[in-house]
C-alpha cells in the first residue's frame, strides 16, 4: 500500500516518480520512458538529492527500490547531452564529477538500495546497477557497456566493476561492448536474482521489505562498513574519461549516432 506522508518529505522530482510502502520502502521509478530513461544533467542532480534525502531519515525510510518506466531500466547517458558538451574538457570535468557524485550517493546512501532492472540497462544503466547494494533483474533485462562504441569508456564502471565483477568480467564488458542477458549477468555476479518480468517489482519490494524489518542501525552500519573506501580511483578516472571526450573519435561517434549512421 502506498502512503504520501513519507515521500512528501523528500522534495519534488521530475526525473523520478516516487511512492512508499507501509514498511518504509521508497520505490523510485525513472520517469523518461520516451528517452529510455536516459541520464541527463537533471537526472544526475536529482538522483544525488534523492539518495541524500532518503538517507537523512533512516527511521522513516528503510530502503529504496530503483527501477525504470517503459521498456528500459536506463539506456545510459543522454547522447544529446554528450553533443552539448562538445568535447570541451573544462565542461566535461564538472559533468563527470556530477556523474560520480550521483552513483557514489547510491553507494553511500544510509539505507540499502535495491535495483529492479527491467529491460535495457546500457552504459550508465549498468553502472547504476553496480552502485546498488542488491540487483534483481527481469528475465528480459539486458546489460552492456556501450561507451567504447562512442569513443569513451565507462568511467564509473571501470572503477567499480573490478570490485563487483572482478577484473576479467569488467574487461569482457568494457572492451567488447557486448550485450548480456539477465542469466549471464547473474553468472558474472552483477545480478543476485532473476525473476519473471511481471514479478520483478513485487520481488524487489519484498526483499526491501525484508531488509526494512531488520534493525535500522545494524543495516546502516553494515552497509557503510561493506562499502567503505568506494571513492578510490574516481579522480584518475575523471581525468582519463575527460580526455576521451575531447577526441575526434568521440565527436564523430556522437555525430554518427545522432544522424543514425555508422
Amino acid at each position: 500500500m502506498s502512503t504520501r506522508t513519507s515521500i512528501d518529505t523528500l522534495g519534488e522530482f521530475e526525473r523520478f516518480d516516487l511512492r512508499s510502502t507501509d514498511s518504509g520502502v521508497v520505490v523510485a521509478t525513472m520517469a523518461r520512458p520516451e528517452k529510455l530513461n536516459a541520464m541527463d544533467q537533471q537526472w544526475f542532480a536529482e538522483l544525488t538529492r534523492l539518495m541524500q534525502a532518503v538517507g537523512r531519515d533512516g527511521d522513516e525510510h528503510r530502503a529504496v527500490v530503483l527501477t525504470g518506466s517503459g521498456r528500459a531500466f536506463s539506456a545510459g547517458g543522454d547522447i544529446d547531452m554528450f553533443h552539448d558538451l562538445d568535447g570541451d574538457v573544462t565542461r566535461v570535468r564538472p559533468h563527470l564529477a556530477r556523474v560520480y557524485e550521483a552513483f557514489h550517493a547510491v553507494e553511500t546512501c544510509a539505507v540499502p538500495v535495491v535495483a529492479a532492472v527491467n529491460g535495457i540497462a546500457f552504459g550508465g544503466g549498468t553502472e547504476l546497477a553496480l552502485a546498488c547494494d542488491v540487483v534483481f533483474a527481469g528475465s528480459s533485462a539486458t546489460f552492456s557497456f556501450k561507451e567504447a562504441s562512442v569513443g569513451l569508456m565507462p568511467g564509473y564502471g571501470i572503477v567499480r566493476g573490478p570490485d563487483v565483477l572482478g577484473r576479467p568480467w569488467t574487461r569482457y564488458l568494457a572492451l567488447t561492448g557486448r550485450t548480456v542477458d539477465a542469466d549471464f549477468a547473474a553468472r558474472m555476479g552483477l545480478v543476485q536474482e532473476v525473476h519473471a518480468d511481471d514479478d520483478l517489482i513485487e520481488a524487489a519490494i519484498g526483499l526491501a521489505d525484508e531488509i526494512a524489518g531488520n534493525s535500522p542501525l545494524a543495516v546502516q552500519v553494515g552497509k557503510a562498513f561493506i562499502n567503505r573506501g568506494t571513492e578510490t580511483g574516481y579522480a584518475e578516472s575523471v581525468e582519463a574519461i575527460a580526455l576521451l571526450f575531447g577526441t575526434r573519435e568521440h565527436r564523430e561517434a556522437v555525430a554518427a549516432f545522432r544522424a543514425r549512421r555508422r
